[in-house]
């Protein structure tokens, strides 16, 4: 098992990047690793609650993650359980856990996928999250803190 973890810094406060990871509306607006859209996005934002969001990428194809969400304290932290409809990204069920810290010129934002099943698979959730962080962070490009 192997873990991601990657910082972003984002100009807006911490309380409105939180909406932005678990509501449909936000996640709708970044999720996934380039351009392509989001198909799907049922979110029940508190413990307990369940995801699933399915999105496509620019070379057509389709890919969807599922889970729950085991903490969500705003504005702070969610940390959710995480696996993928047919299992072809990562077979086992993992966990990713985002945290939100309020700095001068926004928010640092915190994101850890832990219990990946290789490296391969770490490689292929940090492309994919790259771009989905840049994507958050451009939502915010020019909003004030």
């Amino acid at each position: 098992m192997t873990t991601l973890t990657l910082v972003r810094r984002i100009r807006a406060r911490p309380a409105i990047v939180f909406e932005a990871l678990i509501t449909a509306e936000g996640i709708a607006q970044w999720w996934g690793p380039d351009d392509g859209p989001v198909l799907i996005a049922e979110v029940d934002g508190w413990r307990g609650g369940r995801f699933r969001i399915r999105f496509r990428i620019a070379d057509g194809s389709e890919h969807e993650c599922y889970g729950e969400f085991l903490e969500v304290a705003p504005p702070e932290r969610v940390r959710m359980s995480w696996r993928w409809v047919g299992g072809v990204e990562d077979p086992g069920e993992s966990v990713l856990a985002i945290t939100l810290r309020a700095t001068g010129e926004g928010t640092e934002l915190t994101l850890t996928h832990a219990l990946l099943a290789d490296d391969a698979s770490r490689e292929s959730h940090e492309a994919g999250w790259s771009g989905a962080l840049d994507k958050l962070v451009a939502m915010f490009a020019g909003d004030a803190p």
